[in-house]
C-alpha cells in the first residue's frame, strides 16, 4: 500500500525541495506547524521511505566533468538472469549517474558523466562495452540540461 501524504506533508516536502538544509524551526514556521509537530511529520516521512535522504547538488562541470552522455543499451537476451547480471555490474561502474530498465527497443538507458570525449571513450571501452550481455550501445551527448529535478513539482502538488 502506497504512502498517502497529507496536504501538510506535501507542504513540508515542497519546502525541503527548495532548501533541504532549512532548520526545523524555520521549516515549521513556513508550513504553519509547531516545531515538535513538524519534526514528527518529518520523521514519519523519513520512516515511510518517502524522504530517502538529503544530499548536496554538486555541479559536475565545476569539477571538470563537462559531458553528460545518455547511453541506450540493448542486451543479447532479456532473461531474469541476464538482467540481474547486467544490473549488478552497472551498479559497480563509478561513472554511471543513473540506469533505468526501459520498455521499447532498448533494455536500459544509462546516464554517464565524463570529463571529455577521451574520458568517455575510456568509459565505453573499459566499462560499458564489457558489461555482461551487452549486444548494442548507442550514445547520445547532451548539449545542456534544460530541466533537471529529482522529483516533478506535480508530484508534490497533490
Amino acid at each position: 500500500m502506497a504512502f498517502e501524504p497529507t496536504d501538510m506533508d506535501l507542504k513540508i516536502m515542497r519546502e525541503l525541495v527548495k532548501d533541504a538544509r532549512i532548520s526545523h524551526v524555520l521549516l515549521s514556521e513556513r508550513v504553519g506547524l509547531s516545531p515538535t509537530a513538524c519534526a514528527r511529520r518529518l520523521q514519519q516521512l523519513e520512516q515511510s521511505g518517502v524522504i530517502r535522504g538529503y544530499s548536496a547538488d554538486i555541479d559536475a562541470a565545476g569539477l571538470g566533468f563537462m559531458m553528460t552522455v545518455l547511453v541506450h543499451i540493448t542486451l543479447d537476451r532479456q532473461s531474469e538472469d541476464a538482467l540481474t547480471r547486467f544490473e549488478k555490474e552497472i551498479e559497480r561502474c563509478p561513472d554511471v549517474v543513473s540506469c533505468h530498465l526501459m520498455s521499447g527497443s532498448d533494455d536500459y538507458l544509462v546516464q554517464v558523466q565524463a570529463r571529455d570525449m577521451a574520458d568517455y571513450e575510456r568509459i565505453h571501452k573499459q566499462h560499458l562495452s564489457r558489461m555482461p550481455g551487452v549486444s548494442r550501445l548507442h550514445s547520445s551527448f547532451a548539449m545542456r540540461a534544460v530541466v533537471q529535478r529529482n522529483v516533478s513539482p506535480a508530484v508534490l502538488n497533490g
